[in-house]
């Protein structure tokens, strides 16, 4: 078995001896070469460019043996697509090159052909796929529509949602439209994606956590839901909402067929109580790479003794990888991952 087919049984909740494991955002800033990379390029060239974007992605699976690619792009680019630009901030993080704020500007922002704009995703898949072969699965990814219009609606990196939340609870036909549009926008990304070779999506929906309980069905999942009606019947979704764990019920009758989570939640209880049939991906703590090789193997080792004999677990981190992480406790990690039995 192969790690693509490695990853593929793991979601449909096949027996495995061994969890197959790729890391959110796993290309970055923690590498010496991306580091390298980076002082020539800019984050959106490396991202438009289906070459350095190849390059990005294949670096981290040079270095370690993953059983999944995961295309290095941005989830702002849907509103680039859109017809709202990001960068990044000098003193970093990131910024929309405007705010969305008025009822003119969202109506002007433009979801057709969205596939098209961003076809240069498209021919990076096609490149990773040509470059790392068919051994190996090969994962797109988007924004969820409410993390998309929140950070359209912000401004750049999320505080508290305020402004997409007022939207929500005072002018909900023009809430509407916005989600309308970001959502028409993502499944067309996401139909490209899989014209391309994508073996599953992930949708983040990192700020799903700033949602009230008894709304986020309406603010957010139900967004998802479109977006994941418009697939293939039964196509691999993983849904990543940041916080939401407890939410899971919702998230499976959005269609997830595998919800992954952070390290605040206990993977194994977690696991027992879902339905059968859906797969869990998660959840080391990204911070234990800061440390020590030898604790990085130590506290893997736990979560993988905690999960053994449960079918459908893919070995992830509980949230992207940081820039403090140490490369050889990564390699610390992978080893003690493919070598667990």
């Amino acid at each position: 078995m192969n790690s693509r087919e490695r990853f593929l049984t793991a979601v449909q909740c096949g027996s495995l001896e061994r969890p197959p494991v790729w890391i959110m955002r796993q290309a970055g800033r923690y590498l010496p070469e991306y580091r390298k990379l980076k002082e020539s390029y800019s984050f959106t060239e490396m991202v438009k460019s289906p070459e350095l974007a190849t390059e990005v992605t294949m670096q981290p699976l040079r270095r370690y043996d993953l059983d999944a690619a995961i295309l290095f792009s941005d989830i702002l680019v849907i509103p680039e697509a859109l017809g709202q630009p990001y960068h990044f901030r000098d003193g970093g993080g990131i910024g929309m090159d405007f705010i969305l704020e008025t009822k003119e500007q969202i109506e002007a922002l433009d979801e057709k052909n969205t596939g098209d704009k961003l076809l240069y995703m498209g021919k990076a898949l096609e490149s990773i796929r040509a470059t790392m072969g068919m051994d190996k699965a090969l994962l797109g990814f988007g924004g969820s529509p409410w993390t998309l219009a929140a950070y359209m609606t912000e401004g750049g990196s999320l505080k508290n949602c305020s402004r997409l939340k007022h939207l929500f609870y005072e002018d909900r036909s023009l809430f509407e439209t916005l989600m309308e549009k970001v959502t028409t926008a993502l499944i067309d990304l996401f139909k490209m994606q899989i014209a391309h070779g994508a073996d599953a999506l992930q949708l983040f929906d990192s700020a799903g956590a700033f949602c009230s309980a008894c709304d986020y069905h309406e603010m957010s999942v139900k967004w998802m839901q479109k977006v994941i009606d418009a697939m293939p019947a039964d196509y691999p979704i993983i849904i990543y909402a940041k916080g939401m764990a407890h939410h899971s019920t919702s998230l499976i009758a959005a269609g997830a067929k595998v919800l992954s989570v952070d390290w605040t939640v206990d993977l194994p209880q977690f696991h027992s109580a879902l339905p059968e049939g859906i797969a869990v991906q998660g959840n080391f703590d990204p911070s234990i790479l800061d440390g020590t090789a030898e604790r990085t193997r130590i506290e893997a080792t736990r979560l993988l003794d905690s999960m053994r004999g449960k079918n459908g677990h893919i070995f992830n981190l509980g949230h992207g990888i940081l820039p403090s992480a140490k490369p050889e406790n990564m390699a610390a990690l992978i080893e003690t991952i493919t070598q667990y039995r």
